[in-house]
């Protein structure tokens, strides 16, 4: 079929046999970017060839990104429009409305769900939606449409912020694109706790779904036991524990905002008199709950991406070892210690050494007894390791 984009090119050295086989992105030093390719607005759409001339799909376009292309579409002659976003939405939909009984869950991951850096939320009759790529800016309103006509949401948030729009060229924005903004946090139930999700001014799109299978392992462990839950957000490991029979629980976090929030849902759960927070730096913290000799049946560290990027490898492998090295001589004898990396440039085999080396280097030693990554609605496309970035590791520690 005949097609109205303009052609962009690999070079001849470029691998096209990973395009073929699934890889969804081409890099700045891969594409022939002569004159025509460089004046593509970005975000523009273009068919993508071989250095043979040979097509390989319907691509989008921005020069200005280290990403200079994300596959859209196999058919090059493919439109995208409304009709193609509800295509992708609905396709999404139906694999989250198997996995889970009520709407509240991560509608699109990105590459994963065919959306290239389109994250989306869906938080009852609100969906917050990061356009994190150009293209998907430029096409913002029909994938807004499409969203409302798919789902029945009645209020779409745009979430413009973040380091991936900036990679973009992007600027920060935070817009209502349909329906009125909620009154305030938005409930969300989730492990047999209650959370409460800020969709227009928390961090990401007010809450975070991958952790969902990682804090229902670590509240079984947690039943009856004192629990402290460290860079704790809204309150995300602490509250499920709650929920699950946890004796008491004390959330860490740097955000004032976020353990205001963690508050609010102990409070919907019932559970204030077992629940306490502290704010502060989560390094500082864990050295001052040493010094006071502090000890928790269940302790769990769920810090940011130390490691967001390679060139930021080793100062975050270190850190997660600081971390594990703290947090060690809190844990009573025989109790447990959880611990995350969302660092998709630290593999599971570095995290898992550093967690190690920081547990021995804090007087300990313990076996791994679960790892765990992103719930189900994070899918991972299986050729692009980026997209599996979560991970979880729970020791029990010796006495």
């Amino acid at each position: 079929m005949e097609h109205a984009y303009p052609t962009v090119r690999l070079r001849p050295k470029a691998e096209a046999r990973a395009l073929r086989h699934g890889f969804p992105w081409v890099y700045s030093d891969e594409l022939v970017t002569d004159r025509r390719t460089q004046a593509l607005a970005p975000g523009a759409l273009a068919v993508l060839e071989d250095a043979e001339r040979r097509p390989l799909g319907l691509v989008t376009v921005n020069t200005g990104s280290r990403i200079i292309a994300r596959m859209l579409d196999r058919d090059p002659a493919a439109q995208i429009g409304r009709d193609w976003f509800a295509a992708r939405l609905a396709r999404a939909l139906a694999l989250r409305d198997r996995l889970y009984p009520a709407p509240f869950y991560r509608l699109v991951h990105a590459e994963s769900d065919g959306l290239p850096g389109v994250v989306i939320d869906r938080f009852g009759d609100v969906a917050v939606v990061q356009p994190n790529a150009a293209w998907a800016e430029a096409h913002l309103p029909d994938l807004v449409a499409a969203l409302v006509a798919v789902t029945g949401v009645g209020t779409v948030v745009k979430n413009g912020s973040g380091r991936a729009r900036g990679l973009e060229g992007l600027p920060e924005e935070m817009a209502v694109v349909h329906g009125s903004a909620p009154a305030g946090p938005v409930p969300v139930p989730m492990n047999g706790a209650v959370y409460m999700a800020d969709v227009m001014g928390g961090q990401k799109t007010g809450l975070f779904y991958d952790q969902r299978p990682n804090h229902a392992f670590a509240a079984g462990l947690a039943r009856g036991a004192a629990v402290l839950d460290v860079f704790s957000h809204v309150g995300g490991f602490g509250l499920a524990a709650l929920a699950a029979g946890a004796a008491s629980a004390l959330a860490v976090d740097g955000s004032a905002a976020a353990l205001e929030l963690a508050q609010r849902g102990a409070a919907e759960m019932g559970v204030v008199g077992r629940f306490a927070t502290r704010q502060g730096d989560a390094f500082e913290v864990l050295e001052a709950l040493g010094a006071e000799g502090a000890r928790f049946g269940l302790v769990v560290c769920d810090p940011p991406a130390f490691a967001p990027a390679k060139p930021a490898l080793e100062a975050g492998l270190r850190a997660y070892e600081r971390v594990a090295r703290l947090a060690a001589p809190l844990v009573e004898p025989g109790g447990y210690l959880v611990l995350c990396s969302c660092s998709h440039a630290a593999d599971l085999a570095a995290f898992r050494n550093a967690c190690a080396r920081g547990i021995g280097r804090g007087g300990r030693r313990g076996q791994i007894l679960y790892t765990g990554f992103a719930g189900p609605d994070h899918p991972v496309l299986p050729q692009l390791a980026e997209s599996g970035y979560l991970k979880v590791l729970a020791f029990r520690l010796d006495g």
